[in-house]
């Protein structure tokens, strides 16, 4: 059976929380930019930073209020690294033609985004997602006036700790410059 990948989004007002079971999963906080992991039972409420929050979430079976989920398609021994970070490409930048060592589901937080894969593209509006399953090539662009920027998980091999995952279709972009700029918040082992 194949493992599940879901983003959640939460919106709460003060006060107001949502209790969880236990699974392994990212929560990020919009107001603050941070992320963290948890893999036992966790109660989300807004704070200081208000109460919007994505949620990624690991587990068998796709549930019907998820913005998006993706069953993946994994290789390996089941070890495996849950990443989470944050990608910002200037207003214009392009993300190269590329590939990831692993699945993921993004969510545009930052501005607009026109991503291509396998002929088809799509412009994606702030917090809207999109699954990319690691194998198949895609280029990005950030269309917008300013900064566009997604926070992503993953599920990359164990022996990515702390390494990046991307590799460049063609030759001739590896060394040109590459524009966008990432902050890692969660590579943590798991388990599938």
């Amino acid at each position: 059976m194949s493992p599940v990948l879901q983003l959640f989004q939460h919106r709460l007002d003060d006060g107001q929380t949502v209790a969880l079971e236990a699974a392994q999963r990212v929560v990020y906080s919009v107001g603050r930019n941070e992320a963290t992991f948890s893999s036992g039972p966790i109660v989300l409420a807004a704070d200081d930073h208000g109460g919007h929050l994505l949620r990624w979430e690991l587990s068998a079976d796709a549930e019907l209020d998820s913005q998006l989920s993706a069953a993946l398609s994994l290789d390996g021994n089941g070890t495996y690294l849950m990443r989470c970070d944050r990608v910002e490409l200037p207003a214009g930048g392009t993300a190269y033609l590329h590939t990831h060592r692993g699945p993921g589901i993004r969510c545009l937080v930052e501005g607009r985004f026109r991503v291509q894969s396998d002929g088809l593209g799509q412009t994606v509006e702030c917090f809207g997602a999109w699954f990319e399953n690691g194998s198949d090539p895609v280029e990005a662009h950030a269309v917008s006036d300013g900064t566009a920027a997604f926070v992503r998980v993953m599920v990359l091999p164990a022996d990515l700790k702390g390494r990046s995952s991307i590799r460049y279709v063609r030759d001739s972009d590896r060394d040109k410059p590459k524009p966008q700029r990432y902050q890692v918040f969660v590579d943590e082992p798991i388990e599938l």
